[in-house]
């Protein structure tokens, strides 16, 4: 199976990531929490924990959502000048909204590709050459 192609029965990326399916199998059972894997697939199997996506995106999500939330806390300021309470109202539930579901959805889609390209730790690409 190439990159392109899916198998039949596996979902694609995108929808994997943002709906919580199994790569595998399809069954919506990926997160246990908002941004937690669960152990395993309980319809297939398979298991979530051996795939090693770690933290790596919420660095960068954090920093891209931070940075979005000022100029947008900035323009409301210059705009309307609200009370303190307001920009609070606001920004600090949207933030942590911005950020879990972006999480979530950037660790479904490394697990999703990380099982697709049966990716594995310290290993290089096979080839099919014998030296």
């Amino acid at each position: 199976m190439t990159n392109t192609q899916i198998s039949k029965g596996q979902p694609g990326l995108v929808q994997a990531a943002l709906f919580g399916l199994c790569p595998k199998c399809g069954a919506k059972t990926l997160f246990a929490g908002p941004a937690r894997f669960s152990e395993r697939c309980g319809n297939c199997g398979l298991e979530y924990s051996t795939f090693n996506v770690g933290d790596g995106p919420a660095a960068l999500l954090t920093m891209a959502i931070g940075a979005l939330i000022i100029v947008l806390a900035i323009s409301l300021e210059l705009g309307a000048h609200p009370p303190f309470w307001v920009h609070a109202l606001i920004w600090v539930p949207l933030t942590v909204l911005l950020v879990v579901a972006s999480l979530r959805f950037a660790k479904g889609a490394l697990l999703v590709a990380e099982h697709r390209n049966r990716a594995v730790e310290g290993r290089l690409a096979e080839s099919d050459d014998t030296e």
